[in-house]
């Protein structure tokens, strides 16, 4: 993969301890930080599988200042400014400043936190679709089982924590977008147990992603990172470095997402979606939830599917324990998640499934899904009062 290269502003210096060279953090350009002097070259790493620190450890930095308040939150604002993505941070709710913002650069939250430093939080998301959030009731309820499970007492009741997500959302004015929000142990301490954090905490952010949406068909890997356990599988915490790991092994082999399977070898998940089959004899198969996170896209698609088989194109549903050889000699298969909605997938590993190309079973639950969430019922359709 490609790497950036830069030549590293003037006022950094080369007498920074070499034992902090891999922990130090490079202001915006055009920054005054540190007093002039010199580095030789800074390397910003886009590979993943680069190791070496960003700073040659033979070079030192010196002098670093002691930052005021507003100083700290101008350099925040500067850094925002100079690594634009593809994503924008529209507003953000911290049930620690008690309430909402919209500057990008003042969505933080504190370090001591235990969902940042012990993993002790938990996550959802919901899609923003025409003013509307889609299973939001849905995705509340779920991140309610996933603290309930990590042990987190709920900073407010269901419907306080349901009126400040829509009210985020609100705030934002985004209209096709996604809300992702977490519930964490809360700031207190850097111990382990949470008995020092003095409250839980609630975050909500909205995001604008401007990435194009892509239906093309896609190739997976069998994932040799091992699976979570099913007590962290089937709740949706923070803690994702399986996810990630597997995910960029993915990259690497020039595939989209690697597939997991549990400790029966049996077809598990993707790394953040579900996977689901159309067999030979045209049923639509998805794995046993009992082990991996319950997707409440994949349960809605398993709704939908009925419509196809009322309509004849498929001939049942079934949620069932799913082999690699049963999978991989299907017509279709598909990941199934609120990021990629329904993706065919063409290729698992060296195999082409099906005749290698996109299915009409993937493509129909796709458009099914994009109708239901433009004009579904108020079951999963949430009205946000702009």
């Amino acid at each position: 993969m490609a790497s950036l290269s830069a030549s590293l502003p003037k006022y950094m210096s080369h007498h920074f301890p070499t034992k902090h060279a891999r922990e130090f953090y490079v202001a915006p350009p055009n920054v005054p930080l540190i007093k002039q002097g010199s580095v030789r070259e800074l390397r910003i790493v886009r590979s993943s599988n680069r190791t070496e620190p960003l700073i040659d450890s033979t070079d030192k930095l010196s002098d670093i200042p002691l930052l005021s308040s507003s100083e700290a939150i101008e350099r925040l604002k500067q850094n925002r400014e100079n690594h634009r993505g593809k994503q924008r941070f529209l507003a953000m709710y911290s049930s620690i400043f008690g309430g909402i913002v919209t500057d990008a650069a003042a969505m933080v939250i504190p370090m001591d936190d235990h969902m940042v430093h012990r993993g002790h939080g938990v996550f959802d998301t919901a899609a923003i679709m025409n003013g509307y959030l889609y299973e939001l009731d849905q995705h509340v309820d779920r991140i309610i089982r996933s603290a309930s499970m990590a042990k987190i007492v709920l900073p407010f009741d269901r419907e306080t924590i349901k009126n400040i997500l829509i009210q985020t959302v609100s705030a934002s004015k985004c209209i096709k977008g996604s809300l992702r929000y977490w519930i964490s142990a809360g700031p207190g301490d850097f111990q382990l147990s949470p008995s020092g954090c003095h409250q839980p905490a609630l975050y909500a952010v909205v995001i604008e992603d401007q990435s194009l949406f892509d239906s093309k068909g896609i190739k997976v890997v069998t994932s040799s990172i091992p699976i979570k356990p099913p007590q962290f599988a089937t709740m949706k915490s923070v803690n994702y470095l399986p996810n990630v790991l597997s995910k960029m092994e993915a990259e690497e082999k020039g595939a989209y997402a690697a597939i997991w399977l549990d400790e029966d070898g049996f077809v598990a998940e993707g790394p953040n979606m579900n996977v689901a089959f159309v067999t030979k004899d045209k049923e639509l198969l998805m794995p046993k939830f009992d082990k991996i996170l319950s997707g409440c896209t994949a349960k809605r698609v398993l709704t939908l599917a009925e419509g196809l088989v009322k309509a004849g194109k498929l001939n049942g549903i079934r949620v069932d324990n799913v082999s690699v050889e049963e999978g991989k000699r299907a017509d279709e298969m598909m990941l199934i998640g609120s990021g990629v909605l329904v993706r065919p997938v063409v290729q698992w590993d060296d195999q082409a499934i099906g005749n290698g190309k996109e299915g009409p079973i993937s493509e129909t639950l796709l458009n099914f899904i994009l109708e239901d969430m433009k004009s579904g019922p108020s079951s999963v359709r949430v009205p946000v009062p702009y």
